[in-house]
């Protein structure tokens, strides 16, 4: 009988949420959360004989110790292959499972799986390392997202004959394979057959997809900050406390700008964040660890900038598609620019 090892996060290891996301990594016999549907979907022939529970922090902040700690656990272990997730959205679960992941298939030398949206950065972090399928954006995708994943994990260890990436359901891994069509046909007669549906408007797939790059254009420095207008945009979600725009904690579709010209820094209970991707706890005290108002007013009245914008620019990160990153960002440009800022601290989690 093959086995099967499964990575999760400390929320899928019924550990707990945001406040346990530090939670220090531990490898369980049998199952846990969601390795009870992976081995349902993988069936009789392959057991999932541990889970492994790291939280999303640990991983994030210690990610060599919490790879060592894991390969070490893994070291008497005997296993055919090795799952994570799936991840959904989650960046930092997605993450944390492309660097376990990696790590697991370099060291001994098995077929690693995971599920991941096109939205988790851990996408094009880690799809050239290991098999990533393409998954929901949340929870609610989870026993589609297990099946899809077993299933290709059964034909991987039973050797069968695997599709193309597009055709399996996985992100390309920018590997190329020769391929022997049958009936054979030559390259002229396929080349020209895609030249004639491209001419008439037909589809048609090219054998040699080339990936589309959104490049961003590096700006040009600033001569002098000292003269300089700079203004702080933060995707960790600060807010006045009562939400007036009304951004959301995750997913946001929402921005909002806020005035900062009478301020030294920002205050407790007067702003907070409304950011659901971490622990609120120290930017709810101090909301200047993500808005650092309170150091760029200091610049300020040493001459290090010529002065701190008016107003504060915010949003939220996590589960944020790209497509909507891009539109808000676009938007705050517009007022940037209209506002005559000269440069923008861009502050994350």
């Amino acid at each position: 009988m093959k086995k099967a090892i499964l990575y999760i996060n400390q929320f899928f290891g019924q550990i707990g949420g945001e406040e346990k996301a530090d939670f220090y990594p531990e490898i369980r016999e049998g199952l846990v959360g969601p390795a009870m549907e992976l081995q349902k979907q993988l069936g009789e022939d392959v057991e999932v004989t541990h889970t492994i529970i790291c939280g999303d922090n640990y991983m994030g902040s210690n990610t060599e110790e919490a790879i060592e700690i894991i390969l070490g656990y893994l070291e008497d272990k005997e296993f055919d292959i090795f799952f994570a997730g799936p991840a959904f959205r989650a960046g930092r679960y997605g993450s944390a499972c492309g660097h376990i992941g990696q790590a697991v298939k370099e060291k001994f030398n098995v077929p690693v799986i995971s599920s991941m949206n096109e939205e988790n950065p851990g996408v094009e972090m880690f799809r050239k390392d290991i098999y990533i399928f393409k998954g929901g954006a949340s929870a609610a995708a989870m026993r589609k997202d297990i099946k899809v994943m077993a299933g290709f994990g059964k034909r991987l260890l039973n050797g069968e004959t695997l599709l193309s990436a597009d055709e399996e359901g996985y992100y390309g891994r920018g590997i190329r394979r020769q391929m022997w069509l049958e009936p054979s046909v030559n390259a002229t007669d396929r080349v020209i057959d895609m030249l004639l549906k491209k001419v008439h408007g037909e589809p048609f797939q090219t054998e040699l997809p080339i990936p589309e790059q959104d490049m961003v254009p590096i700006a040009s420095p600033i001569k002098d900050l000292s003269k300089a207008r700079i203004a702080i945009v933060n995707t960790g979600g600060i807010v006045p406390v009562d939400n007036p725009d009304r951004i959301q904690s995750a997913s946001a579709t929402r921005w909002g700008k806020y005035d900062i010209s009478n301020m030294d820094r920002l205050e407790s209970g007067v702003f907070k964040t409304i950011h659901a991707g971490f622990d609120p706890a120290a930017a709810n005290a101090d909301p200047n660890v993500i808005v650092p108002l309170d150091v760029m007013e200091a610049y300020e009245k040493e001459g290090k900038i010529g002065k701190v914008h008016d107003y504060f620019y915010s949003t939220v990160g996590t589960g944020t598609t790209q497509g909507e990153a891009a539109r808000m960002g676009r938007e705050m440009v517009a007022d940037l620019q209209e506002a005559n800022v000269d440069g923008v601290i861009l502050v994350s989690t």
